[in-house]
């Protein structure tokens, strides 16, 4: 059974940054895409981003292109997701959660519960001044 957490989260000014770690247990997260998702107050869940098994592919949802990086450290079994210019509709509970496949390289942004195996408590971000 594999087990995320989620820690970084929390307040900052718009403009400002943070980064959010994922720690996983209990499974080797290298068999596993990992995605980062989120749901603002009021909102359904939206996708993020994701990685790919062996941290070659990312990619983003439009709404944070060229603001957010994703990553990975297999070794530590912990993935990040590295959020510079933040604004007030970044805030939100961000989740990450984990999709097995049997490709190293492929990962799709997607944010329905049902779309991945196993996910994380969520960390609160809050984007304010």
């Amino acid at each position: 059974q594999l087990q995320l957490v989620e820690a970084g989260g929390g307040l900052v000014q718009p403009g400002g940054s943070l980064r959010l770690s994922c720690a996983a247990s209990g499974v080797t997260l290298g068999f596993y895409a990992i995605g980062w998702v989120r749901q603002a107050p009021g909102k359904g869940r939206e996708g993020v981003s994701c990685i790919s098994r062996n941290g070659i592919i990312t990619n983003y949802a439009d709404s944070v292109k060229g603001r957010f990086t994703i990553s990975r450290d297999n070794a530590k079994n912990t993935v990040y997701l590295q959020m510079n210019s933040l604004r007030p509709e970044d805030t939100g509970v961000y989740y990450c959660a984990a999709d097995w496949g049997p490709y190293t390289a492929i990962c799709t942004v997607k944010g329905d519960k049902g779309q991945y195996d196993y996910w994380g408590q969520g960390s609160q971000v809050t984007v304010s001044s």
